[in-house]
């Protein structure tokens, strides 16, 4: 564990505002499973879509289809659970969420999301990857393409998430010592890696983990007799909120999103074969 001294905010040179995307290059008559076509229209993972396909809530042509082999075209109308969907390219977006912000595509009680944050900036669905407390600001991460948000949301592949934390009561170096160690929940042991406190502020310190339990950080710090007051996600998967402030978004990088998909073990994208 290790001691910081104030907050890190260099200043940099502004992010390149152009969409990196890539089209999914199927002609309008080579065969795709229907698992992959959906999960790459964005609506969820291929597992999931064959729940879906068992399940009978997915129609190809105006047809019910319940086998899971089946092969779909590009130009074919596929409605899943009463969505038309469509082979959009991919597109990838970094969120600096505020605060009081709901992670999810909408809201019954027509409170702000996170769609509202991006403003459909991208004139394609999008979609959270993973989630973030209405009262936890930082990095979230919105794509379309499904097999990259499932895998970076499947335990599995332990994908650092780092959070700054401020809590109503101090922590000692001792307490922040037992998160390395390991602290006993009601779901299982939950660690902390990389810890930093704060110098000069005892109230806060900074903490990875490689979990996505509900609540974890906050749970952790119970632990310990106190609440957290502030919890801001810094970084999550490599990627951070450098030059992206509060409320505001910006498109990933062609690399960016390359080393996500080799985080998680799937084929690089080429963004170039279109050109």
């Amino acid at each position: 564990m290790s001691n910081k001294k104030g907050n890190r905010r260099p200043k940099n040179k502004a992010d390149d505002k152009k969409a990196a995307k890539v089209d999914q290059n199927y002609s309008q008559d080579e065969e795709i499973r229907l698992n992959k076509f959906i999960a790459h229209a964005g609506f969820c993972s291929r597992r999931e879509a064959d729940t879906y396909i068992s399940a009978g809530k997915v129609q190809v042509n105006g047809q019910v289809t319940t086998e899971l082999g089946t092969k779909v075209r590009r130009k074919d109308s596929v409605v899943v659970d009463g969505q038309n969907l469509s082979l959009e390219p991919f597109v990838y977006l970094l969120l600096h969420k505020s605060k009081d912000v709901i992670t999810t595509t909408d809201d019954e009680k027509d409170r702000t999301t996170v769609m509202d944050q991006i403003e459909d900036a991208t004139g394609y669905r999008v979609y959270p990857v993973g989630r973030l407390d209405r009262n936890t600001t930082g990095l979230l991460v919105l794509t379309n393409d499904g097999d990259l948000a499932h895998r970076l949301m499947h335990p599995s592949y332990s994908v650092r998430k780092t959070y700054q934390v401020g809590t109503k009561d101090p922590l000692t170096e001792a307490q922040l010592e037992q998160f390395l160690e390991g602290v006993e929940l009601e779901d299982g042991i939950a660690k902390g890696y990389n810890i930093v406190q704060f110098v000069d502020d005892p109230h806060t310190f900074e903490m990875s983990v490689f979990e996505g339990r509900n609540h974890l950080i906050r749970r952790m710090v119970q632990f310990h007799g106190t609440v957290v007051t502030k919890l801001k996600r810094i970084e999550y998967a490599g990627l951070t909120l450098k030059d992206v402030s509060m409320g505001r978004w910006r498109f990933l990088r062609q690399h960016e999103i390359n080393n996500l998909r080799k985080l998680v073990k799937l084929e690089t994208l080429d963004f170039n074969k279109d050109k």
